[in-house]
């Protein structure tokens, strides 16, 4: 069984459930993932709180046990902010943990010539925690919108979908991923969990799946939550 920590946020949990059900479309319902998501949405805020780290590492633990307790084989965190935690969250839990980051960082070094440019779309402490920066600054040029573009574009449409006003979420992030296509970025992550929801809301799933611009850590997650769950 797969165990979800979700709530970070909702719309985000809820998302990876989604990309869940519709990589397995067409099949009989026996042949669905077995999974269990715990929307967790009283985990402190990761923007606000990371200098009480402790705080919300703590919180991450008591969720990641619940889904432990609950015969949960593994675990899936649908938030990128999340793993600023995870080598501290994985010394305290039994049961393997995914590391999101590191499975779109596979995904890219399959698919991308080395020094490629890849924009990275996500939230200001992402970024600032270098939790993607850690995997591809050797292999990869990573590349960052502007402080204006963040704040009026980026931060905006994750806040949007947080409020539930994606096509204001998809208008607002426009220009952010105008300004990364016009840097020659070959591939641009939507590292925050919100994000794929801002641009993919109201696409079929095939061209979301099929995108030749985006690298959608939500989408690449469940499909590897999919592979270990079948290797059982």
């Amino acid at each position: 069984m797969i165990g979800i920590l979700g709530g970070m946020g909702t719309q985000a949990g809820l998302d990876f459930c989604s990309k869940l059900a519709k990589i397995n479309r067409g099949k009989a319902d026996q042949k669905y993932p077995l999974f269990v998501l715990y929307n967790k949405s009283n985990i402190p805020d990761r923007k606000q709180n990371l200098k009480k780290y402790n705080k919300i590492l703590k919180s991450l633990e008591d969720g990641c046990k619940f889904l432990q307790q609950n015969k949960c084989r593994f675990i899936s965190i649908p938030c990128n902010t999340a793993h600023y935690w995870y080598k501290d969250l994985k010394r305290k839990i039994k049961i393997p943990i995914l590391n999101m980051p590191e499975l779109v960082f596979q995904n890219a070094s399959n698919n991308l010539k080395k020094n490629s440019k890849i924009g990275l779309l996500a939230t200001e402490t992402t970024i600032k925690t270098k939790i993607y920066a850690r995997y591809f600054k050797d292999k990869f040029e990573l590349l960052i919108p502007s402080k204006k573009i963040q704040i009026n574009n980026v931060n905006k449409s994750i806040k949007f979908v947080k409020m539930g006003r994606t096509k204001e979420a998809e208008k607002a992030l426009r220009p952010a991923i105008e300004y990364l296509l016009k840097e020659n970025c070959k591939k641009i992550i939507l590292g925050c969990t919100e994000l794929p929801i801002a641009v993919f809301a109201y696409k079929s799933f095939k061209k979301a799946k099929l995108s030749k611009t985006f690298l959608d850590p939500n989408l690449i997650l469940a499909e590897a939550s999919m592979r270990k769950y079948k290797n059982r």
